[in-house]
């Protein structure tokens, strides 16, 4: 038992440092959130090392300090990293990093804070979860603040990693106060939340990292252009147009077309070719099923829904419902 212990968590740990060497060195998206989220795992992966290692060898009360301090990185790089990616900040200052005084404190003075034995032998950890539970609280207060104002898939990305950490903080309060016997399941639990974090990073990065530097569109432009758009889209059926592109929709706006792009990609988390190829494709389906389309050739649906040639339509749709056009009208057809 104790070696599978110790192969889950090692495994974590290896994972933690894959994705931290992979936040720093991606170079797309916003090169300060990445640096961010890496601090935030390269911190809980110290902590969590540290478990891992006091259980399978006898370490020293600095070094368990030391491991401890990891916590205290965390948490004022998660609270930065949320600031970035749910308010978008871009006047991020330098007096933020006062932040970290506390964490290098700690770590300056881990020869000397008790660690298990005289009159406060759990100081250090109650100094450092105290110190992550205030940052916990201040990054509740992010995702309420930014709700309504962030991109959904961004703001639930942030509130599951705050649950994440938010149950690690509740793992190991409650191995401190003898409500928790498992010291090393921190450690187990931390492994498999990494997984499912490297999952939805590795898949669509665009929910924890993408941001256009330099733009103009604030969260609440961008929801208000995208409902402009949808307008557009649904009463002048734009999309019907087999030259359409962000060029004639960032002029229907009066914006740039680069906008245009990001304005679908943070809203809709698509591009523009598929969200455009979305309204073709349920246009597709309704005359699919038409009987006035009942003798019309497949090739005629294409060019009657926007597609500029059949290959491109069947390609599309196959995609998007698993069925070729033909197969689609045969199965659905009404009457």
């Amino acid at each position: 038992m104790n070696s599978i212990v110790l192969v889950l968590s090692s495994l974590g740990i290896a994972q933690a440092l894959f994705l931290c060497v992979y936040l720093l060195t991606l170079k797309k998206g916003n090169r300060k959130a990445n640096l961010f989220l890496a601090f935030v795992l390269l911190g809980l992966t110290i902590r969590i090392g540290k478990s891992i290692l006091n259980v399978y060898l006898v370490l020293e009360p600095w070094q368990r300090n030391l491991g401890i301090s990891g916590v205290m990185m965390a948490g004022p790089f998660l609270w930065f990293y949320g600031r970035l990616l749910l308010g978008k900040e871009k006047g991020f200052s330098k007096h933020n990093y006062w932040h970290l005084l506390p964490f290098v404190l700690f770590v300056c003075f881990c020869f000397y804070i008790p660690n298990g034995s005289g009159a406060f032998p759990n100081a250090s950890y109650l100094i450092a979860f105290s110190h992550l539970a205030v940052y916990l609280v201040l990054t509740i207060g992010l995702l309420v603040k930014y709700k309504r104002q962030a991109n959904k898939s961004v703001w639930v990305w942030y509130r599951n990693m705050v649950i994440g950490v938010a149950l690690l903080w509740i793992f190991y309060m409650g191995n401190l106060y003898g409500l928790i016997p498992y010291y090393i399941g921190g450690a187990i639990f931390f492994s498999f939340l990494l997984y499912a974090f490297s999952f939805l990073l590795l898949k669509r990065p665009v929910f924890a990292m993408e941001k256009y530097k330099n733009s103009s569109i604030d969260n609440s432009s961008s929801k208000k252009y995208m409902q402009q758009i949808r307008t557009l889209f649904e009463t002048e059926t734009l999309y019907l147009d087999s030259e359409l592109n962000m060029t004639k929709v960032a002029q229907k706006l009066g914006i740039a077309s680069r906008d245009v792009s990001q304005v679908i990609n943070e809203n809709e988390q698509q591009n523009f070719s598929e969200f455009v190829n979305h309204y073709r494709i349920a246009k597709a389906k309704d005359l699919l099923v038409d009987p006035s389309y009942a003798q019309e050739k497949i090739a005629t649906v294409a060019y009657d829904c926007g597609f500029g040639n059949v290959t491109s339509f069947n390609l599309a749709f196959k995609a998007a419902t698993q069925l070729t056009p033909s197969q689609y009208r045969n199965k659905f057809r009404l009457g």
